[in-house]
């Protein structure tokens, strides 16, 4: 029963591809559980946005932003994808996996490699396109290797200069949720209930 009613949510879902191209790039929290899941925050955001949009989810478990990471979203099918989605609008949620330990040595080359990523995909984004960086969702208790103060006190004004250089919105996803650990119950990534929260607040700006 529930496998049908996520068919049939996923169904349900008014995407126009004639419409605004929204483009979630990001990680498993973006990717969720599952990249045409219903309860992923992409799709839930697409139920918000209406059948004006086309969102879709890019994401991919893993993924570093850091080109020398363990599992670079440089190299994987979605960023290929995104591209070629052509989006108007771009939302960017990556770095929670760069705070291990094995891909913050080359931190270095973060700003660098973000900038990158942004400018590569404004390419292929009309002139009045809209990029969004977002600070990720806190980390409430440091599992395989993600550590909340590098991405607190040293990954996050590296992600504030990168919107400086590219001209992208801040999204702050992490204060919202910083009195919310009942809803990761991991600790780092957020249940069903987080995803819909974190859809409306996305949802919120990008359609000020």
């Amino acid at each position: 029963m529930f496998a049908l009613l996520i068919l049939l949510g996923v169904e349900s879902l008014a995407q126009n591809q004639e419409g605004i191209r929204v483009a979630c790039v990001g990680n498993s929290i973006t990717e969720g559980p599952g990249r045409d899941n219903i309860n992923s925050y992409p799709l839930m955001m697409q139920k918000l946005l209406g059948n004006a949009y086309w969102v879709k989810n890019f994401g991919v478990s893993g993924s570093t932003l850091l080109k020398k990471g363990d599992l670079p979203y440089w190299d994987q099918e979605q960023y290929k994808e995104a591209l070629e989605f052509k989006p108007d609008i771009l939302i960017v949620k990556l770095g929670t996996n760069d705070s291990k330990p094995q891909n913050w040595k080359f931190k270095e080359e973060f700003l660098d490699n973000y900038i990158e990523l942004i400018e590569s995909i404004k390419e292929v984004m009309p002139e009045d396109g809209q990029v969004y960086i977002c600070l990720p969702v806190p980390v409430f208790e440091d599992n395989w290797g993600i550590t909340e103060r590098v991405l607190v006190k040293e990954m996050r004004p590296l992600l504030r200069k990168a919107a400086r250089a590219t001209g992208a919105k801040i999204i702050d996803l992490h204060n919202p949720f910083v009195k919310k650990a009942g809803l990761f119950g991991d600790g780092v990534h957020p249940n069903a209930e987080g995803n819909a929260q974190m859809a409306e607040l996305i949802f919120n700006i990008i359609s000020e």
